[in-house]
């Protein structure tokens, strides 16, 4: 089986964690995928650490043509049978390259659950004959898409996973870098939010809901835990609540699942998921969620069984059920042994199994 990863992007984001994860499993599979990345980006380096077979290219937006040109040879050179696209622009290069003559099929991975573009270019691009299938990452995405693709029995749903490896050492590793790194006292609770600093994201939501539960007389520190371009304004707003001293801004943490156990709660904001993968990393660390009502948080999240939801942009209700986890210590119990089942369901093999099934199909391997 002659499987290619079409990966555009430059940084190293959740997506790219996800490619990375579906490589591995293959490879541990039987399979080792070639790979098409951008030149000088993370994931070049990754493709050279982990000796995967790859070509680095371009993946200039203004002139795609000679990027689709190498591909397709490529594609044809090594008889590759299908093209697994990771992202918009790895998109629009894939199906150039099916045009000029790659002798392969397409498969498409969707990640956000946004509406597509109405420009006709869109409509081409998501319903283009040679993409044999669309894998969503949740029902909500695969929901979304559905109605944009004229053949909506395309769209598929396979969850994205995650590495529980990470995680099954880490109650005998607790290492209170947290509390030690910024002078957090014993008596104060850690709730925290892992995600960047942007629009989507809504800290403002967050800052407005460690307010309410200041006034109800919660003894916390709040950690926003990463980096945007609202960092500066959110600050602001932040003193402006007179939470100065309550919010703690670590900036961007890169090992991340090592303090996520030291929180006492997880509290979500985000205004748009596709899925929300740092949900599942709380579940896997044992610290209960209170998160968004949105995308496809609620096939992770059921409402006071596997953590609580809250309306996008209601702080009132955020803290009320913050506050129902803190002074309730049994529904805090059984939420927290009933996430670490339900993440059972959500890691990087089980993606993995679901992805080759896929791609089997597809090539009409039984």
């Amino acid at each position: 089986m002659q499987i290619l990863q079409l990966v555009s992007e430059r940084s190293w984001r959740g997506g790219e964690q996800q490619v990375a994860y579906l490589l591995e499993e293959l490879r541990r599979l039987g399979i080792t995928c070639h790979v098409c990345c951008r030149k000088g980006s993370a994931f070049e380096d990754y493709c050279k650490q982990n000796d995967f077979p790859h070509i680095a290219l371009p993946f200039t937006k203004i002139f795609p043509i000679p990027t689709a040109l190498q591909l397709k040879n490529y594609i044809n050179r090594h008889q590759i049978q299908l093209v697994h696209m990771q992202a918009s622009h790895a998109h629009t290069i894939g199906v150039l390259a099916h045009m000029l003559g790659a002798n392969c099929n397409l498969v498409l991975s969707r990640r956000v659950e946004f509406e597509i573009g109405s420009s006709f270019l869109s409509n081409y691009k998501y319903n283009y004959k040679g993409i044999k299938r669309i894998i969503c990452i949740s029902e909500r995405v695969r929901e979304v898409l559905a109605r944009s693709i004229e053949d909506s029995n395309k769209c598929v749903t396979v969850y994205s996973g995650i590495n529980l490896d990470r995680f099954k050492d880490l109650p005998n590793t607790k290492t209170d870098y947290l509390r030690r790194t910024y002078s957090i006292p014993e008596d104060k609770l850690l709730i925290g939010n892992i995600s960047a600093i942007d629009v989507h994201k809504d800290y403002f939501t967050f800052l407005d809901t460690a307010k309410l539960l200041k006034e109800q007389g919660v003894k916390a520190a709040y950690l926003a835990i990463g980096t945007g371009k609202l960092e500066q304004e959110v600050k602001k707003y932040a003193e402006d609540l007179g939470l100065a001293d309550d919010i703690i801004f670590t900036g961007f943490i890169k090992d991340v699942h090592q303090v996520m156990p030291e929180l006492d709660m997880f509290i979500f904001t985000t205004i748009k998921e596709g899925l929300g993968t740092t949900v599942l990393d709380a579940f896997a660390c044992r610290v209960p969620v209170v998160a968004s009502d949105t995308g496809g948080i609620p096939e992770m999240i059921e409402d006071g069984v596997t953590g609580m939801l809250a309306p996008v942009k209601q702080p009132a209700v955020f803290a009320e059920k913050a506050l129902q986890l803190i002074q309730d210590p049994n529904l805090r119990k059984s939420v927290v042994a009933n996430a670490a089942q339900k993440v059972l369901k959500f890691t990087k093999e089980e993606t993995a199994l679901h992805t080759l099934a896929i791609y089997k199909d597809i090539i009409g391997i039984h």
